[in-house]
């Protein structure tokens, strides 16, 4: 371990500086009048501050020698000159040299005390206004504040984007509020993990049944299980599973639950047979897409159109010829407001909403469409001639006044300017996102969902499409013919034995569908990386970034995590001059193919073509990392054709993503899908991963792994339910 040394100094110049995190890139001058390059987490360095910093030394590649802060101690200048230089370097917004030096001039060496303690003063310098000497003032206490802030966030270990979003919350007081508080740091809002905010709080001298950690682990239970899909958790598991994680009596948890309902931060209610605990946010979204959808399915309109005509005008325009099936669905979504449409691939889904496309058109409607993923929506684009767009930026997503919290622009003030609105993949859409969805829709515009209701359901809360199919409430139309084309495919058709519970046909050599028989792990991966690096590059042509390798999970030798590993070093070794930058145990190389693993609202993107901006990048956006940039501490990302400047201590929100797990890949679509089929819990090897997986190719597929593994996973149909009362609710509402 590098031993820890201290270097004391007056910052000269600051060579770069990133008030968002507080990184900064500073030269110093020693007490020796030596200088001295220093990096690290200093937020709003300026140039006449006296730094005492621990730390170590190190050699950069390009830049020399530095010394990288771990912490420190920081002055304020208290000479003229120097005062003058740190005013001048632009700490300040809105004072630059002149009026620093009109400042200095005045006030002298009290200047900066003038400022923090009795700003109405700086009225006193020529060029100075009331109203400017208030914003000097205010700009230089808040400044403080947050200075003052990210040290104490430094200090505990938690990450600079902390000590941002406290203070976008809670402003100068944030400190005040965390000590009085911790626990408010596993807020959503505030993102830190409970079991970081509760060793925290531990430190800090609260007990263990204080009611601010009880009520924290209570909210973060509920939090923990929405994110594994669960809308609701029954009253007497909630209880359970908090007692457990605190090792606190039941009674304890049941007390605070009681009084988390009375405050309305928990919503309780009897329904499904139990009595269910919401998030308030959840609860609402769920009662307000069963809402929606009741009323808007009651407002159907007989739109005096001949329905057969447009169909038979459609067939000889595009020369196709629809099946009675899908010939129903386009009469039905032309007569109705609502309309579920369902099949798996092969089964004319894009085919059917190119007709509907061609019969709202004849009819005058304006379409909109719309993917929860970018793939899924350029794919749909493709398919369809038609712009789609994603979910999140069709509802044009923005921030609230404070800029603490994402939200959408298209809303019931401010609703999409749409007659039909057809949304493709909606097994990947949650409860909350369908909720504002519904709340951007127009009064009487025509709502059509397209999706494959045997797919895997949504990462986020909820199963929406599922739900409203099982309610048997809204106009329905199940494909299940595989047309001709299809059928030749080995992929699709094996992919619809999979869903019957019937062994595909792994033994053809001579179509799109490969199956490969290795039984150890190590025979696994080594066939993994052959063909990637070289088989299929070499053989069929298809180069290494149009493959894609699945994993039905993350750990095990035969897990995302270790094939990622295994894939970088085989297709993006390092070599001289190619950067890279590690963070704990994950490494990030010029050219690597990475994946975001949450969804950030607040990250700006840029187009690579100039003019577009916007911003937010969700889970599951696959991109390369095409410049590393150690000195600026930044990684630039392009997801197709957007560029993202990730500061380093935003690098947890990516991964490599050479290989994915098959739950990521929902929404995507990929040349050439290898799958590997090795050991995994028993609770990942389940038909609809299998099938889901298999859906994902497009032109190929090859299976690596263990026949049995294969074998087990087709009959293993065991649902794993998730807590949701959507369906319930619309049949309360429309039976």
């Amino acid at each position: 371990m590098t031993e820890e040394s201290v270097i004391r100094g007056v910052i000269d110049a600051v060579i770069f500086r990133n008030d968002d995190n507080g990184y900064a890139v500073l030269k110093l001058i020693d007490e020796t009048g030596e200088e001295i390059i220093a990096v690290g987490c200093v937020p709003f360095a300026g140039v006449g501050e006296y730094i005492e910093a621990e730390g170590e030394w190190s050699t950069h590649a390009s830049y020399g020698e530095q010394f990288k802060i771990s912490s420190f101690n920081r002055t304020l200048p208290n000479s003229s000159d120097m005062i003058l230089e740190y005013l001048s370097s632009g700490t300040i917004r809105g004072v630059g040299r002149k009026t620093a030096e009109k400042i200095v001039n005045v006030f002298g060496d009290d200047s900066l005390y003038i400022i923090e303690r009795h700003p109405k003063r700086l009225c006193e310098v020529a060029g100075i206004t009331a109203k400017k000497a208030e914003q000097i003032g205010k700009q230089f206490e808040l400044q403080n504040a947050m200075m003052l802030l990210m040290e104490f966030v430094h200090e505990n270990g938690l990450e600079p984007e902390t000590a941002v979003a406290l203070f976008h919350h809670y402003g100068r007081s944030a400190r005040e509020v965390v000590r009085r508080n911790p626990y408010i740091l596993s807020d959503a809002q505030i993102g830190v993990p409970f079991y970081k905010a509760d060793a925290l709080a531990i430190d800090m001298g609260f007990d263990g049944c204080a009611r601010e950690r009880l009520e924290a682990a209570v909210i973060y239970e509920l939090r923990f299980n929405s994110e594994s899909g669960h809308s609701f958790i029954p009253r007497d598991k909630l209880c359970s599973a908090t007692s457990q994680l605190l090792s606190v009596e039941l009674c304890e948890i049941e007390e605070t639950v009681a009084h988390l309902i009375k405050s309305g931060d928990i919503v309780s209610e009897d329904i499904c047979g139990v009595n269910a605990c919401y998030l308030a946010s959840l609860y609402d979204s769920e009662t307000y897409v069963a809402k929606k959808l009741a009323v808007l399915s009651l407002q159907n309109e007989k739109r005096d159109f001949n329905c057969d005509e447009l169909i038979e005008k459609a067939q000889l325009d595009g020369n196709i010829r629809f099946e009675p099936l899908q010939r129903r669905a386009i009469e039905m979504a032309v007569n109705n407001s609502v309309l579920l449409l369902t099949g798996g691939p092969g089964t004319g889904k894009t085919t059917v909403i190119k007709g509907m496309l061609y019969a709202f058109d004849k009819m005058g409607l304006k379409v909109m469409l719309a993917a929860p993923t970018g793939r899924a929506a350029k794919r749909m684009t493709e398919f369809c001639g038609l712009e789609a767009k994603t979910i999140h930026r069709m509802l044009e997503i923005c921030y609230n006044e404070k800029g603490t919290e994402a939200t959408f622009a298209r809303d019931e003030q401010n609703p999409l300017d749409a007659e039909v609105l057809i949304i493709d993949e909606m097994s990947m859409v949650d409860v909350s996102l369908m909720a504002s969805v519904l709340k951007a829709l127009p009064k009487r515009c025509k709502l059509i969902m397209v999706g494959d209701a045997d797919q895997l359901p949504s990462v986020g809360p909820g199963n929406v499409f599922k739900d409203l199919l099982n309610s048997q409430c809204f106009p329905t139309v199940s494909l299940d013919r595989i047309f001709r084309q299809a059928a030749e495919s080995d992929i699709i058709v094996g992919a619809h034995a999979v869903n019957r519970g019937e062994m595909p046909d792994l033994k053809k050599k001579d179509n799109d569908l490969f199956f490969l028989s290795r039984l150890s792990d190590d025979e696994i991966i080594n066939t993994v990386l052959e063909l990637c690096k070289t088989r299929l590059p070499k053989n069929m042509n298809i180069p290494s970034s149009q493959i894609q390798v699945l994993s039905v999970s993350r750990k095990n030798v035969t897990g995302t995590v270790e094939l990622n590993r295994r894939l970088q070093h085989e297709i993006n070794p390092p070599e001289d001059g190619k950067d890279e930058k590690r963070i704990g145990d994950r490494l990030f190389r010029l050219g690597d193919r990475v994946m975001q693993i949450k969804n950030n609202y607040t990250i700006n993107w840029y187009s690579m073509y100039g003019g577009e901006v916007g911003y937010g990048i969700f889970n599951g956006d696959i991109g390369e990392i095409i410049s590393i940039d150690n000195i600026d501490e930044t990684l630039t990302v392009n997801f197709d054709s957007r560029l993202v400047h990730y500061p380093f201590s935003n690098l947890s929100e990516l991964e490599l993503a050479y290989a994915m797990t098959v739950h990521k890949s929902q929404g995507s679509e990929f040349r050439a899908v290898i799958l590997v089929a090795g050991n995994s819990a028993p609770s990942l090897l389940h038909r609809s991963v299998l099938y889901t997986a298999m859906t994902r190719a497009r032109e190929l597929l090859i299976i690596v792994g263990d026949f049995g593994i294969i074998k087990y996973m087709v009959n293993n149909n065991k649902q794993r339910n998730r807590y949701s009362a959507l369906k319930a609710r619309i049949n309360e509402l429309l039976k």
